[in-house]
């Protein structure tokens, strides 16, 4: 009986073992063999930045790298022991450990612990997750007090987590000396997952000239910023990949990312990589080619730098802390130059100087005078007056209202006059007219509101007080002025009412120099094919076409007069005759000071009487080939000099200077040579 049962089942098991091999044999011979392939991407280097003359600005420099790459089935405790490890080979920044971090790793280190934190009957009530958070709650904090190595640990383990499976992440890039490469090369064996490359990391050429415009770049180890990660991650990027995080580098990211490198991992059921295949080998980002000219560039800043400093140690201009340039193609809407300048203290309560370009389109303030162009063009064009129009310039005394009067009284002037001499009245009594009023002495003004769109909406067709549509974030339309009374709209026409930026300035002057086109200003000039072989742009992939985002709709012969005005405003009796006198590049353009309150650095000072100063201009008048625009918010209280006014001449002289020096020379470029000319200009 014992033999028959035996036999019986082994009968059974023969029967069984026979069938899975008949049957399923081939089935899971094909499981043993199954592999399965899984494509990641790699990031590449970025595309370069050039000036206009070829010049690197934005450079991608080499840097060594270790990384670490996980398997599909590679545990939490496996991680840990190859971060301890790698722990003892490298040096690796703690700062930035959060509390959580140091949790996470208390629970992997010490499970037995861990698992103490939770009862049984917790277990079977709650699920893994509110397990894993209530651990992560009951970690006594005398629990927390790691060493240094410990710290290193946790911080390596940090980056190890941070990536996808199957794709490389970056653990070190910054300071990676060559002891710690040759060392973990050397124990790539006993780091599983681990390994030593080559990076990147982006070179600014020229320092902090203009580097704020420039953008930032997200590190390897913080990845796709969180705000952005949803639009990044839709658009097949991984949230390990560095992206332009603001201006140039953040508006053009799609054009500098390029196309990342495809590796194809081929692993077996366990996950274990078996084979790696390479897809794609990608390429680098595309180049840029700014409209900037980095000779022009520097030589500015200099003089910027050195008038600013040298105008501080006027007891009048003790507050000044900032000017701002701006140098446009007015017939294409290019940016030669963008320059800020802000002075700040220091940790050590020492004032230095500090790159401001972005100041030149995110920051308004009150302009002036250096307006006037668009409330006589505005005049013209409402019927107020008309081109030869004469006016009593004298004291207004209006009912209510301090004496209104111009910085001097002109008696009777016509509209170049007017512009000539920075004639308030003048402006005031054609705003006036606009508005339906008359003016009487003694008598309040009878005027109609709606006079405030009409400005604002002829200003608008020039670029002021909105948007220029420049190809950079962040841009500020200015601020209009909250009231709307009488005396309001009549400073609003002389500028010292709503705040404008800088590049409004610039598109605004722009647009009389060039007849009455508003062109769309922009920095990048044309995207290029990258080129492995030199350190010059590549083939012009797409050239930036000038925009004509307006045409005022005014007549040409109207136009012709206001740039007559401007003509007259650098010639004998104008009020930049003193600092363009003998100018052989014949200049054009408008003064603007303006009363405002200082709202800068120093908030003890805020709400003080200060005067803002502003210059428009353009040259030659005949044939006008760069526009400038200069402001200095706060340039002094009471009396002082218009630090606006010499730093135009100083600007127009600059970029005259550098073009007559390229066409004797027959060269383009002098990037990297010395500005001598700017410091003697600047005084320094």
């Amino acid at each position: 009986m014992i033999f028959l049962v035996v036999f019986i089942l082994f009968s059974a098991l023969i029967m069984r073992l026979g069938f899975l091999q008949i049957v399923y044999g081939d089935e899971y011979q094909r499981e043993l063999k199954r592999t399965d392939a899984v494509t990641v991407s790699n990031t590449v280097p970025r595309g370069k930045m050039y000036d206009r003359n070829g010049n690197v600005i934005v450079d991608n420099s080499p840097l060594n790298a270790i990384t670490y790459t996980r398997s599909q089935n590679t545990t939490q405790q496996q991680m840990l022991d190859t971060a301890e490890k790698l722990a003892k080979l490298i040096s690796i920044d703690t700062s930035k450990i959060r509390d959580r971090d140091k949790r996470d790793f208390w629970l992997i280190k010490y499970p037995k612990k861990a698992s103490k934190l939770i009862t049984k009957a917790e277990q079977k009530k709650w699920d893994s997750k509110k397990v894993y958070q209530m651990q992560l709650q009951r970690i006594p904090a005398s629990e927390l007090n790691f060493s240094n190595e410990e710290l290193k640990t946790i911080a390596i383990l940090k980056q190890f987590n941070s990536g996808y499976a199957l794709t490389p992440q970056i653990v070190k890039n910054n300071n990676v000396t060559p002891e710690e490469f040759a060392a973990v090369s050397q124990d790539l064996e006993n780091l599983p997952g681990v390994d030593t490359t080559t990076d990147w990391d982006r070179k600014y050429v020229f320092g902090d000239t203009l580097k704020s415009v420039l953008g930032n770049v997200s590190s390897a180890q913080t990845g796709l910023p969180k705000d952005l990660a949803e639009q990044y991650l839709a658009q097949d990027y991984s949230r390990n990949d560095r992206v332009g995080t603001s201006y140039i580098e953040q508006e053009y990211e799609n054009v500098l990312h390029g196309q990342k490198a495809e590796v194809k991992n081929i692993t077996d059921p366990s996950g274990k990589v078996i084979s790696t295949q390479v897809v794609n080998e990608g390429q680098r980002g595309d180049d840029l080619e700014l409209s900037i000219d980095m000779d022009l560039q520097q030589q500015l800043e200099k003089i910027v730098e050195g008038r600013m400093w040298q105008q501080k140690q006027d007891p009048n201009s003790a507050l000044l802390d900032r000017a701002y340039v701006v140098v446009m193609d007015p017939h294409t809407g290019e940016i030669l130059s963008l320059v800020g300048k802000k002075i700040v203290t220091d940790a050590n309560g020492k004032e230095v100087m500090q790159d401001d370009a972005l100041g030149t389109f995110t920051t308004s303030y009150s302009v002036g005078s250096a307006v006037k162009g668009a409330t006589v063009l505005t005049g013209y064009q409402t019927g107020a007056i008309h081109p030869g129009s004469e006016q009593l310039d004298e004291q207004l005394n209006i009912k209510g209202t301090p004496l209104k009067k111009s910085w001097k009284t002109f008696g009777l002037i016509n509209d170049l006059t007017a512009l000539q001499v920075s004639s308030n009245v003048y402006m005031w009594k054609t705003v006036i007219a606009m508005a339906g009023g008359q003016y009487v002495p003694g008598r309040p003004l009878d005027l109609n509101m709606k006079t405030f769109d009409t400005l604002r909406n002829y200003f608008g067709e020039f670029g002021l007080g909105v948007r220029t549509g420049i190809d950079l974030p962040n841009e500020t339309p200015g601020v209009q002025g909250a009231g709307r009374k009488p005396g309001n709209m009549l400073d609003l026409g002389i500028g010292q009412y709503d705040l404008y930026t800088p590049l409004q300035l610039a598109q605004y002057v722009s647009t009389i120099a060039n007849g009455g086109y508003r062109m769309q200003p922009h920095i990048v000039k044309e995207i290029r094919e990258p080129d492995s072989t030199s350190n010059q742009p590549g083939s012009v992939i797409q050239e930036i076409e000038p925009n004509v985002l307006d045409r005022i709709d005014m007549k040409d012969s109207w136009i012709q007069r206001v740039q007559q005005g401007f003509h007259m405003v650098m010639q004998p009796g104008g009020t930049a005759y003193s600092y363009f006198q003998g100018a052989s590049y014949d200049p054009a353009g408008k003064t603007g000071t303006a009363q405002a309150f200082y709202y800068g650095s120093d908030r003890s000072k805020w709400g003080t009487d200060v005067i803002n100063t502003s210059l428009v201009g353009f040259a030659p008048f005949n044939n006008p080939e760069v526009a400038v625009a200069v402001l200095v918010p706060w340039a002094y209280s009471g009396t002082g000099t218009p630090l606006a006014d010499l730093l135009g001449s100083d600007v127009f002289k600059a970029y005259f200077d550098l073009k007559k020096a390229r066409e004797t020379n027959g060269t383009t470029s002098t990037a990297n040579s010395a500005a001598n000319s700017a410091n003697q200009t600047s005084g320094q």
